[in-house]
This record gives structure tokens, sequence and C-alpha cells, in this order.
């Protein structure tokens, strides 16, 4: 038995090391709610200028 929670930790350690090496960037904080990320960053969607051909081609 406690040969497997050697091994248990012995795995975690080498997870969150190669996590680590691996250039991401790792978080451990839990959830940010509210909190912009690189990843949500968008262009804003122009929508008078959409319409404009569609409205347009129905006339």
């Amino acid at each position: 038995m406690w040969k497997l929670l050697v091994g248990f930790i012995i795995f975690a350690a080498l997870a969150v090391f190669l996590l680590m090496k691996g250039g991401a960037n790792v978080d451990m904080g839990g959830e940010k709610h509210g909190i912009e990320t690189e990843a949500t960053h968008e262009a804003p969607h122009d929508t008078a200028a959409a319409s404009a051909p569609a409205s347009a081609a129905s006339q």
C-alpha cells in the first residue's frame, strides 16, 4: 500500500515538472472569473458592415 502512495507522489511530481518545463503558462490557482485571458480577445464584429450587402441585395 505504501508503494502505491510513493508511486503516485513520484508520478504527480514528474507530471508537474514536465508541465512547468513545457513552457506553457500553467496556473494552478483554479478558475478565474471576470478576468480576460489572451484566448478570449477577439476583434470586434462590425454588424452594420456585415448586414449592408445583405440588405442591398434584397432591394
